[in-house]
């Protein structure tokens, strides 16, 4: 368990806008102390999949300004994700990168379905932990998320692409309203829901619960001009939305309990909610404080505390695909010696070490498609499956490692000095030596080497004669010379 008055801390980096929140544990939950949010509108600056230099300057801008208060949070005990703007964004680490830097902990940007397992989280701490079954829906800047769950157990996972940023600039172009504008992105929104009604309509659930600012607002909206006591419905929606299309420009609109900082946002907004009521077939709905960054706080204190989900889905995937466990576990433990010999010299630390943990767990699980190119067939399916706990920039990191295991250098991996001067490429040298050895350890076991480190080299120092007894293995051991030079790499074998 984590000390009492441990602090952690979260940054949602969403496409409308960025939000941190410290908390600090106390009797094993968490109490939150400070939170802030400013709307970047990273979303925005998003035209043809690259985020434009004024979004990602307003961004960094913030997040300079997160920086002096998240001081007080360790940064193992702070995590940063990124939603749909940066999902989108095919330069993200322009702006990754410098975020990196600025908040001395990486940006994890995270795949829909994941941010909807965090979202309920988030919501499902802050309700009671009864049994009934709940949808969960997050309306965010550039997607909204869709969740059916039980007490925390999310159930139900969906992830679509309508946000109140994207379709604000899709469908009111110069923020114009127009009646016709409206309709557009109503039925937009209604097709969307569409393809998911037949798992997320009405008879499926008990209650529904909102999360998200946009649906905040919408609340508050409705309460002050008495269009409804509490929540949100239909007709509160409707007259709402009769309010808003009397603007002629979204700069214009005044409606009492509306945050100015919604103006720009609300009727994008109150055109999804209600094509969801109307699609869905959803009556009333209540809405939540609880969101993606309390999510990911409860997210972290479980990674924290030994609880980590990453860790359930690793095995769900071996189970699936039925890896030889004994083989696992002889290349992890071999792994393990590895990363041991060498993390203090390449400055490897937990969170390589859990990459390497998890791919020296599922390194064969290609076998269940095909032995030949196996190692193939895994970094496919991990690239393509919902690996709940992971980021985008996680998986496709366990995938590498997975197809670089075995094999020639694909140009993929040979990429990775240019995008990962160091860690990756040196995890992917130490799970290439472990499965060198696993052929060996299955009949006999291995004597004492010596591994010595260096900034760009290996040395294996090996028992008189025992690489003259083991011709395959000295082979192989050969092979990788070449392999790991072309990786920036010096293995020396004695």
């Amino acid at each position: 368990m984590l000390p009492e008055g441990t602090l952690l801390g979260a940054v949602d980096l969403g496409s409308n806008s960025f939000h941190l929140m410290i908390a600090r544990i106390e009797h094993g939950e968490l109490r939150p102390v400070e939170a802030l949010a400013e709307k970047v509108q990273l979303g925005a600056g998003l035209e043809d999949g690259i985020l434009s230099a004024d979004a990602i300057e307003r961004g960094l801008a913030c997040l300079s300004r997160f920086a002096q208060l998240l001081e007080s949070v360790e940064p193992e005990r702070l995590r940063v994700v990124g939603t749909n703007a940066l999902r989108a964004a095919r330069n993200r680490r322009e702006f990754t990168r410098p975020a990196r830097e600025i908040l001395g902990t990486r940006v994890d940007v995270i795949y829909g379905l994941e941010e909807a397992r965090l979202v309920y989280l988030g919501v499902a701490h802050t309700l009671a932990d009864d049994a009934q079954s709940r949808l969960v829906i997050d309306i965010g800047g550039g997607s909204t998320e869709f969740i059916i769950g039980e007490r925390f157990e999310p159930r139900r996972l969906q992830s679509r692409q309508m946000g109140c940023v994207s379709f604000g600039n899709r469908f009111f172009p110069d923020q114009e309203i127009r009646g016709k504008y409206y309709k557009r992105a109503y039925k937009e929104a209604r097709l969307e829901a569409f393809h998911i009604r037949r798992d997320f309509s009405a008879k499926h659930w008990e209650e529904c619960v909102g999360s998200s600012g946009t649906l905040q607002a919408i609340e508050a909206a409705l309460v002050t001009n008495g269009w409804a006591e509490s929540g949100i419905d239909r007709d509160g929606l409707a007259k709402l939305e009769s309010k808003l299309l009397d603007f002629k420009h979204m700069k214009d609109i005044q409606v009492e309990g509306l945050p100015s900082a919604r103006r720009e946002v609300i009727l994008p907004g109150v055109a999804i909610a209600s094509a969801l009521f109307d699609e869905l077939g959803i009556k009333q709905m209540r809405t939540s404080k609880g969101a993606l960054r309390e999510g990911v706080l409860y997210d972290l204190m479980g990674r924290l505390q030994h609880e980590d989900v990453r860790e359930r889905t690793v095995n769900a995937l071996c189970q699936r695909y039925a890896t030889d466990a004994s083989t696992a576990d002889m290349v992890e433990q071999r792994a393990r010696m590895f990363y041991s010999a060498t993390h203090k010299v390449w400055k490897l630390g937990k969170a390589e070490w859990e990459l390497l943990h998890w791919a020296s767990r599922c390194h064969e699980i290609g076998m269940t498609i095909a032995h030949k190119h196996h190692n193939r067939h895994g970094a496919y399916l991990l690239r393509n499956a919902d690996l709940p706990g992971f980021s985008q920039d996680e998986q496709e990191q366990l995938a590498l490692l997975v197809l670089g295991h075995r094999g020639k250098p694909l140009p993929e991996i040979l990429a990775l000095q240019e995008e990962d001067p160091g860690n990756l490429r040196r995890l992917l040298a130490i799970l290439r030596l472990a499965t060198r050895f696993k052929y060996v350890e299955q009949l006999e076991q291995l004597p004492e080497f010596t591994v010595l480190a260096s900034e760009n080299s290996l040395t294996l120092d090996f028992p008189e004669n025992w690489l003259e007894d083991h011709p395959l293995t000295a082979f192989e051991l050969e092979r990788e010379q070449s392999t790991l030079g072309k990786l920036g790499l010096e293995l020396n074998i004695r």
